[in-house]
């Protein structure tokens, strides 16, 4: 439990927090530890507070981050990490194609901003940019400079 009126900073009581559940729990180098996003939900904090929690315990080499996988136990050089099936931005793409596909994102139409994309899927904005780009690369959606990304008309879709 968390004390906000205490002496002691947020980030540093929740990087205890997960240093004792490493430890109590006795996981393997390479296992998986909460994400920024879980610890946020968790404990009701901003994106900093979540990061900077993070960040102690990578300094103190305990966990390491793997951009678009997640943190994981243990220097990085140590044992194997469980390795996601689908990195999230290539999840996210999908999702939209999905939406594209189904109709629910018509063509010429604008797709969720990047803003909309990171909260609904609480990613970083890289990760949203990137499934845009993708999208944007397989022939999905266009992008017009200050007013958006759009889906393609449907005679530009890849084909299945």
């Amino acid at each position: 439990m968390l004390d906000y009126e205490g002496d002691t900073h947020l980030y540093l009581q929740i990087a205890e927090i997960i240093r004792h559940r490493i430890t109590e729990a006795d996981l393997p180098p390479g296992h998986a530890v909460a994400s920024e996003a879980d610890i946020r939900n968790e404990f009701g904090v901003a994106r900093t507070t979540a990061r900077r929690a993070v960040q102690i315990l990578r300094d103190e080499g305990l966990v390491y981050t793997v951009q678009g996988e997640g943190t994981f136990v243990g220097p990085p050089d140590k044992g194997p990490r469980q390795a996601r099936k689908t990195p999230m931005y290539r999840q996210i793409a999908e999702e939209l194609v999905e939406l594209i596909r189904s109709g629910d994102l018509r063509p010429r139409r604008p797709i969720p901003s990047e803003t909309a994309l990171v909260d609904r899927y609480d990613v970083a904005r890289e990760t949203a940019r990137r499934a845009v780009g993708l999208l944007r690369e397989q022939g999905w959606v266009y992008t017009v400079p200050q007013r958006g990304s759009f889906v393609s008309p449907e005679d530009d879709w890849p084909e299945k």
